[in-house]
């Protein structure tokens, strides 16, 4: 990793001390500390009052037993996660993942890059993170259902709309919100709507949410190309994943006319040169729930077992599958494919090296934090409307989100520009989102 500024080394030492074995989270600390040194030196009044210290600490993390019956009455014992980092911005705002890799270091990195990525969203909402080493794939729904039943009966009484709301994450879809959302309900006695995002239409969900994380990712490579004078038409395209998020930046890219030519799962990648079909894609992942492989069979399509996505030949890369699932050695492989362009639409993504060889070849890199903050911008988009009990149409909540993701490229450039490193989207993300929520935190007192 690259040396630290003196003056934030000491800061990142404690870290270490105090948070042993956690590795995402020491990496995404360490992303954000590389570039605050130019703001360290024209802001002292940040390290005078241990901004950044205190940012680095989390407000509140809970850790919970979450005991539940499977399917042949055996009683399985899982660990529950919420990581409440940092509200001064609003209530903590963040996704729930379960996923057997869950563990504390996994959740507080996602809490961390969410305090920057809220932010940079300007919406009034505070960083969080959690879920548990749950893991939904090969479970009845009967087994998710108990198993979000148990869950949320620990952390209902941690949450609420004006204090802490949860959204969905890997393995937390439209089905674990509702269970989750029920058993809120069915403890407090309350419909309130905004205490979690991501709900169903027909009880208090919003239109674009869905689509939300691909679609913005999507926003804000359309920025990038634009800033450039080019367009999606006609550009090679490789998405990592098949989940939710890679569903809809493949259908987002699809529409403005790039030809999305391989995405990938856990066993392996799909290569099919005259573009995805999305219809199958779907059908293959969000009603079968099947593996990837099983698309490339009924489309007759090539499936690569076991590889990496990146050997495949693009201009414009999408990691949207999970953390440091691009290395130094995809990296140098996409560049030699001829890709210009590198957005996460997941969180972190790309390794330390990936994003260094990425840098020093040129290629445009846009950091998870603002390139992926379109779902989180749509889930306090839909807060407003429950708090309204208000219900927005798809094209105005879509151009709400466009919006957004525009004035969030438009802050890193201009806040990059500022601090010496013109074009630097990481810089321009994690100095402008650092700003916004060490203001408010000076504002507040030391608290």
């Amino acid at each position: 990793m690259p040396v630290l500024d003196e003056k934030l080394a000491d800061t990142y030492a404690e870290v270490l001390r105090r948070n042993p074995g956690e590795t995402e989270f020491h990496q995404s600390v360490h992303e954000v500390l590389d570039s605050l040194g130019p703001v360290v030196a024209k802001h002292p009044e940040y390290t005078d009052a241990a901004v950044i210290n205190r940012l680095c600490e989390p407000e509140r993390q809970i850790i919970f037993r979450v005991p539940w019956v499977d399917d042949r009455g055996t009683v399985q014992i899982n660990r529950g996660f919420r990581v409440e980092f940092n509200s001064a911005l609003g209530p903590y705002k963040g996704g729930l993942r379960f996923h057997p890799t869950v563990y504390l270091g996994i959740v507080k990195f996602l809490g961390f890059e969410q305090i920057f990525k809220n932010a940079l969203t300007g919406m009034p909402i505070g960083g969080g993170k959690g879920g548990s080493d749950f893991d939904p794939k090969g479970r009845s729904d009967g087994e998710v259902m108990r198993f979000c039943q148990a869950y949320m009966t620990e952390l209902y009484r941690h949450i609420g709309e004006y204090t802490d709301v949860p959204a969905g994450d890997i393995g937390v879809g439209g089905r674990e919100i509702g269970y989750l959302f029920g058993q809120y309900k069915r403890i407090t006695n309350r419909y309130e709507s905004g205490v979690l995002t991501g709900k169903g239409l027909a009880w208090g969900g919003s239109l674009v949410r869905k689509e939300a994380t691909g679609y913005g990712t999507v926003f804000f490579v359309e920025e990038i190309l634009r800033h450039r004078q080019d367009s999606f038409e006609g550009k090679r395209v490789v998405v990592s994943g098949s989940g939710n998020v890679a569903m809809y930046a493949i259908e987002r890219v699809q529409q403005l006319g790039g030809i999305v030519v391989a995405c990938s799962d856990s066993g392996g990648y799909v290569v099919e040169e005259k573009g995805i079909d999305l219809d199958e894609l779907k059908h293959t992942k969000e009603i079968r729930r099947a593996r990837l492989s099983e698309y490339a069979d009924a489309r007759s399509a090539a499936f690569v077992e076991g590889r990496s996505i990146w050997e495949v030949p693009c201009d414009i890369a999408l990691p949207c599958a999970t953390q440091n699932e691009l290395n130094g050695h995809d990296a140098a492989q996409l560049v030699a494919g001829g890709c210009t362009i590198v957005a996460e639409g997941a969180n972190m993504p790309c390794t330390p090296e990936a994003v260094r060889v990425l840098t020093d070849a040129g290629v445009v890199f846009a950091p998870g934090k603002a390139a992926n903050a379109g779902g989180v911008a749509t889930s306090a988009l839909e807060m407003q409307q429950n708090a309204s009990r208000d219900s927005w149409s798809f094209e105005y909540t879509q151009d709400r989100l466009g919006s957004i993701m525009r004035g969030i490229h438009d802050r890193c450039l201009e806040t990059a520009d500022e601090y010496g490193a013109p074009g630097n989207y990481v810089v321009g993300a994690n100095i402008a989102g650092f700003i916004k929520v060490a203001d408010a935190m000076l504002a507040l007192g030391v608290i």
